[in-house]
């Protein structure tokens, strides 16, 4: 069974919602108005918000025609009071959505400045933020431009990636504005699951461990931790009060996440058996090590131009452990497999005695490991197996959230 966002029920009508729509300076501005267009379709109360240069590429009028509102496009002019009714109403929206978000407007945001009238009031908003960048795709891909949208997601934002295609500039690569519809669909996802995971307490782990060889050296796996912390952010995003424990990555914590950080399997079980008790869903997302050395060497082990034989044990099974002691609580594990992975998983599923399992292909070229995106099937107990298309690390954690959901529902009642 194939699923895509789109197909989710999660989707809800726009009626009697605030919407803000911010507009900044690219030439995918002109799609923003077929995107408030369809917002207003849905009967949302829509204002939008220009960035300084938006209004090269599409006049003010232009979306106040269509939206019935005023725009808000200049800081100092005559209408830009913050008095004014309309730029109240718009900063107690339910959603800012910004699209399209260029490299510039993204700059700004993520850095705190504010001197045009859409990064002012994306400061002063308090609500949810999605954010759908448009831009060259070597802008996309510059480390200074991932490392803002990376802040940023730390803060709660919610990003909707750039789609693959041909660009303005004439060249091909990822930086295409998504289509309104998969917009508006993120729109309505996002406001549709406000909150619907409040009072849920889900402990999730993430990252690689590492088994010291010597004082210098370390057996570990190219796990980023991305996969984990989309899931422990989408989860705290969605109302659940969440715990984190990851193993060593670069990554910040996610905004209201408590998070626990270790480094060695033994350690991470150590943490998940204390805190397992008091959760209601265990997401073992963490890559742990499957070997350690039999023994640490306390000195650097010297190279002398020969082979070195190490002796290998097993690490402890975490997830197996866990799930012993489990009760009322749902246990989620994930499998990272090179070969028959949908049988492998299975496997695991039930000798692991899950409720739950994440599968991916690990083989498969540009997924899986340091990626942003992944490839996966989700296998229950009952034997329900959902294949899921390519799709960002953030948009697999609030599908994988929602059968959370959909499943944990038993746990209020016993």
């Amino acid at each position: 069974m194939n699923l895509r966002p789109t197909d989710k029920k999660m989707s809800s009508s726009l009626q009697g919602k605030k919407i803000v729509l911010g507009v900044s300076g690219g030439i995918a501005a002109y799609k923003a108005v077929e995107l408030l267009r369809l917002m207003v379709r849905e009967k949302a109360e829509v204002f939008v918000v220009m960035s300084a240069n938006a209004g090269k590429f599409i006049t003010p009028l232009t979306f106040e025609s269509l939206s019935g509102n005023p725009v808000y496009h200049e800081v100092f002019g005559e209408q830009s009071s913050a008095s004014m009714p309309h730029i109240r109403a718009a900063e107690n929206a339910d959603l800012l959505a910004v699209a399209p978000a260029t490299a510039g407007a993204i700059g700004k945001m993520a850095c705190g400045l504010a001197d045009d009238a859409l990064s002012n009031l994306y400061l002063a908003f308090r609500g949810p933020i999605l954010m759908a960048p448009a831009m060259n795709d070597g802008m996309y891909a510059n480390p200074a431009v991932q490392e803002n949208i990376s802040r940023m997601k730390q803060r709660g934002v919610e990003f909707i990636d750039p789609e693959e295609g041909e660009l303005a500039c004439g060249t091909v690569g990822q930086g295409r504005l998504a289509e309104p519809a998969r917009i508006l669909q993120a729109v309505q996802t996002r406001i549709g699951r406000d909150e619907d995971l409040k009072g849920l307490r889900i402990l999730v782990t993430a990252g690689p461990t590492r088994e010291p060889l010597d004082p210098v050296r370390y057996i570990t796996n190219p796990s980023s931790g991305k996969m984990g912390y989309a899931v422990a952010g989408q989860a705290r995003l969605r109302g659940a009060k969440v715990m984190l424990i990851s193993g060593p990555t670069h990554l910040e914590s996610p905004n209201g996440v408590k998070t626990i950080r270790c480094q060695q399997a033994g350690e991470m079980l150590a943490l998940v058996n204390e805190h397992f008790p008091d959760c209601d869903v265990l997401v073992m997302v963490a890559a742990v090590g499957d070997f350690a050395a039999d023994k640490v060497q306390k000195e650097k082990i010297k190279k002398k131009g020969e082979s070195l034989d190490l002796k290998l044990m097993p690490t402890p099974d975490i997830l197996m452990e866990v799930a012993k002691t489990k009760n009322r609580q749902m246990v989620v594990g994930f499998a990272a497999e090179s070969q028959n992975v949908v049988q492998s998983a299975q496997e695991k599923l039930t000798r692991k005695n899950l409720d739950l399992i994440v599968a991916n292909d690990i083989s498969a070229p540009g997924i899986g490991f340091q990626s942003d995106s992944n490839q996966v099937t989700l296998i229950d107990k009952a034997g329900k197996i959902d294949s899921l298309p390519r799709l960002s690390k953030r948009e697999i954690a609030d599908i994988l959230l929602d059968r959370i959901k959909d499943k944990s529902e038993f746990i209020s009642e016993n």
